[in-house]
């Protein structure tokens, strides 16, 4: 079976019910309105605040787009790239991108024209469908893309040099075109996230795909009742593959354009949600903007909310406590995953194992997990080494780049990069990225350990430890601050709190400055390191 057909599959079950939401708080109507006017305004607007779509909807836009690609002479192993902020086109463009047996090439909102040119060169992509905030940057490599001979563009007023999807989809059949799809076909092409310099493409097949889908619906036991709450970005294997479980059980998913607290928590009420992945720092910020009595959680409907789940990062088991404390309730869990394992879940904890919160878990649904030293052979006990996986979600390669290919596939075996430990009971913690192990004085300091002492402070906000070169010791630890809203903090008060870890692991720098996040909320720590490493660095002062 390949992904397509459970789409498929769905809109014959459940044709007239809904598959996808979105909600665009940012343009909501007034909301003194009576729902009449609202509907109105909605109605001319052509639903900016919320749209819906249903199973056999999206499964026809789907077809649609795909008769469209191959009018186009799109055909079997073509590369399309997609280059949108979420919305309700994305998943049917993404869908109709498969149908036609090319691979669908998912891009970060965040690259630059450069980075777009990059990532299009390395991927041979064909086309490149993109929206509207994107014009400016598109435009401005248009004539570096020679390879690319077809632009889509999603939305209103398409600019020259682009062809509009809106207009020329509604003109293709909704029928599915008959292309043969085998499970070890290529599907798609992601990115790294670029935290190491440029992006490498990451090849997987359709195997990776639909046992993408059959990992997350084991873990979450998503039923038709449930409805998810995807927030993160899409183009990202982490929400795309936790939408999977929605997809394979045919349930209902709500695409939510923004991340305030209040945005978060009125769309789980109204669109009764059952299912909601965060982001450590979205998880944070409800939690202080109900302490600050900025949310009343009375206001809301929530008592159909079953799982919050984080991941994508470390989760500090501090503000698992807080959660549990304000959201009794609630089930717990993470997953630990990469792009080059198909996203989340190759590690899992499990919502019965809430007293090991810490760890990111257990080998996951389908996959088997070891930690090993530098030879390769597997760690004694509790020691720490390096975290690698092996199951169907396995990327195939770094598509054309063999030698990074062989560092880190050996025998089936994904080495991660992540330093992790077991404790008794078999239970995986991640200490830290390999490559961001301090070492000071022939000692080496996990990052992650340190930060997630420092989080239990009540002033932090967020926090992250980088090596800073030292003449004396090679290297020393420095944290990066980031106080809360409102809040005071000096460096005896961090120095003081810190007197309670081992002299060897506090920092010896403190720098009270913003944390800086990617989209799928990873710290920027080569961004951190660029910034402080190599310079002079002034007497930390107060935050204001």
């Amino acid at each position: 079976m390949v992904i397509t057909e459970l789409l498929e599959k769905n809109a014959k079950l459940y044709p007239g019910e809904v598959a996808l939401v979105e909600v665009n708080p940012a343009s909501e109507p007034d909301p003194s309105l009576t729902w009449r006017e609202f509907s109105l305004i909605e109605s001319a607007a052509g639903g900016k605040y919320r749209r819906e779509m249903t199973w056999k909807e999206f499964d026809i836009k789907a077809n649609r787009f795909a008769n469209l690609l191959l009018t186009r002479n799109i055909k079997k192993g073509d590369k399309v790239a997609i280059l949108l902020m979420n919305c309700l086109e994305w998943l049917p463009i993404y869908f109709g991108v498969l149908k036609t047996g090319a691979l669908a090439v998912p891009m970060n909102y965040r690259y630059t024209g450069e980075e777009i040119r990059y990532c299009a060169d390395l991927a041979e992509a064909d086309v490149l469908v993109f929206g509207e905030e994107f014009i400016d940057r598109v435009e401005s490599v248009y004539e570096k893309l020679p390879k690319i001979k077809n632009f889509f563009y999603v939305g209103e007023n398409t600019p020259a040099f682009a062809d509009s999807y809106d207009r020329l989809v509604d003109y293709c059949s909704s029928i599915a075109p008959a292309v043969n799809l085998e499970e070890e076909d290529d599907a798609a092409i992601y990115f790294s996230s670029g935290t190491t310099g440029f992006p490498k493409a990451i090849l997987h097949t359709h195997t990776s795909l639909i046992n993408s889908c059959r990992t997350e619906q084991n873990h979450h036991s998503q039923s038709r009742d449930d409805v998810f709450l995807c927030i993160p970005p899409l183009y990202h294997t982490g929400a795309k593959m936790h939408w999977f479980g929605s997809l394979l059980s045919g349930s209902k998913a709500v695409i939510l354009r923004g991340v305030r607290p209040d945005w978060i928590l009125r769309a789980v009420s109204s669109e009764h949600c059952t299912i909601v992945w965060l982001l450590v720092p979205w998880a944070q910020d409800i939690l202080d903007a109900i302490d600050r009595g900025d949310i009343h959680l009375e206001d809301y409907h929530l008592d159909q909310w079953r799982l919050m789940h984080v991941g994508a990062q470390p989760v500090p088991p501090s503000l698992i406590k807080r959660w549990k404390k304000m959201f009794p309730n609630h089930d717990y869990d993470t997953n630990y995953g990469l792009s080059e394992s198909i996203g989340p879940g190759c590690v899992h904890l499990g919502v019965e194992n809430i007293h090991k919160v810490g760890a990111i878990g257990v080998a996951g649904h389908l996959w088997t997990v070891e930690i090993v030293k530098p030879d390769g052979t597997p760690v004694e006990g509790e020691d720490v080494g390096e975290l690698i996986v092996k199951g169907p979600g396995v990327m195939k390669c770094y598509y054309r780049n063999p030698e990074a290919t062989a560092e880190i596939l050996k025998d089936g075996w994904l080495y991660t990069g992540d330093m992790a430990k077991r404790d008794e009971d078999g239970f995986i913690y991640l200490v830290d990225r390999k490559k961001d192990v301090i070492i000071t004085g022939g000692e080496n300091l996990y990052p992650v350990q340190i930060e997630d002492f420092l989080r239990k402070h009540d002033k932090i906000k967020d926090c992250a430890v980088i090596g800073l070169p030292d003449d004396r010791l090679g290297e020393i630890a420095a944290a990066i601050i980031e106080i809360k809203p409102g809040m005071e903090c000096t460096e005896d008060e961090i120095n003081t709190f810190c007197q309670e870890m081992p002299r060897y692991k506090r920092p010896r720098r403190i720098i009270f400055a913003e944390v800086p996040r990617n989209p799928t909320g990873k710290i920027e720590k080569p961004k951190l390191r660029e910034i402080y490493c190599g310079k002079r660095l002034v007497e930390a002062q107060t935050t204001k």
